[in-house]
């Protein structure tokens, strides 16, 4: 295995501590959310990461490798692995409350960087057994509508303000998660009955993948609390809740404050202008390459190893993790990432598209 490869070995850090902080229970069941809120953003902070791209010849090889493929194919059984210990373990009536939302942080993280993350690359592939893999993910964190929102909804108007899940020049994140959150389910609605319409189906039947979205995810809420009660089911969907504000806090920083040009009735095409990039190489490791963001919406069906740095995008500060926690600080974002944006409209000329 190369070193190319064999570094993505890493990705399996996450399910690993989630694990043992639901096992070791006690202070420990914190080390998931330390591990990634403290230790990670502490490592970026000193770090900068490699620029470099894979030539074209290495591109070729690592996109027929199967062996990345397989990494990522393994993130599910692993999800669904921490879903049952967690559910099992939080069940406990013994266990401290302290404990118990300790280990629903940790089940948060898996549902952030495995359920959302990992379901977010299988959902941009093209076969039918790795988008039914993605909606698998999706369904542990109760978050299946954005298979349809991201793929169809999202890429398609991504730094405009038709797209609830690109952050405007002055929105704090708190505001943001609503407007989200509401607006990419509903946009997923409408998604699908337009998908509906053309194919000549009805929108009242299983045809509608919204329908069965709910169907099954309150299904799973049903069979949660009919097995293991009422007040673990209140733990499964608080660490539901925290996978998905994880993922609408990237959303958040992925494109804020950049806007795409409108040309008569049409957006201009997304460029590596309108994404935030970071090199930093935990976070990269960790979430799958998310964080060469601006190639991934440059163009999507290009896969995690072979995503590309580009000179143009906008640099953040320091990796994913640490601009989340920054974020969460409206005061202290507005203060370094308005500042950062200023410096980018100066080194770059015809940046028009920064609001």
């Amino acid at each position: 295995m190369k070193m190319h490869t064999l570094k993505y070995l890493l990705i399996y850090v996450a399910p690993a501590i989630v694990l043992f902080s639901i096992y070791a229970g006690g202070a420990w069941s914190y080390s998931a959310i330390i591990f990634v809120f403290g230790i990670v953003p502490l490592i970026e902070l000193f770090t900068k990461g490699s620029t470099q791209n894979l030539t074209e010849a290495e591109e070729e090889v690592a996109k027929k490798d199967l062996t990345y493929d397989l990494l990522l194919y393994g993130l599910v059984p692993a999800q669904y692995a921490i879903m049952l210990y967690f559910l099992f373990t939080v069940s406990n009536e013994e266990l401290p409350l302290y404990v118990k939302i300790g280990i629903t942080t940790a089940y948060g993280i898996a549902c952030g960087v495995l359920g959302i993350n990992a379901a977010h690359e299988l959902g941009h592939r093209s076969t039918r057994y790795e988008q039914i893999m993605s909606k698998m993910l999706l369904f542990t964190t109760l978050y299946m509508h954005f298979f349809i929102e991201h793929n169809r909804g999202h890429h398609k108007n991504v730094s405009t303000d038709d797209d609830p899940a690109s952050s405007r020049y002055g929105e704090i994140v708190y505001t943001f998660y609503f407007r989200s959150v509401w607006g990419g389910w509903l946009s997923a609605w409408r998604l699908e009955a337009a998908r509906l319409k053309k194919a000549s189906l009805h929108f009242w039947s299983l045809h509608n993948e919204m329908l069965r979205f709910q169907l099954i995810q309150l299904a799973l809420i049903a069979v949660v609390a009919y097995l293991f009660g009422w007040q673990t089911l209140l733990f499964f969907l608080g660490g539901a809740a925290m996978g998905v504000l994880l993922l609408e806090t990237v959303n958040y920083i992925e494109h804020y404050g950049l806007r795409r040009n409108k040309k008569g009735d049409r957006y201009e095409r997304t460029l590596p202008a309108h994404s935030w990039n970071s090199n930093h190489p935990a976070g990269r490791l960790l979430l799958l390459e998310l964080s060469r963001h601006s190639d991934h919406h440059y163009m999507a069906s290009r896969k995690y190893q072979i995503l590309r740095h580009f000179e143009e995008s906008p640099q953040m500060p320091t990796g994913y993790p640490g601009m989340m926690l920054l974020a969460l600080i409206p005061p202290l974002w507005f203060a370094v990432m308005h500042r950062t944006l200023h410096h980018y409209k100066q080194g770059h000329a015809g940046q028009e598209q920064l609001t």
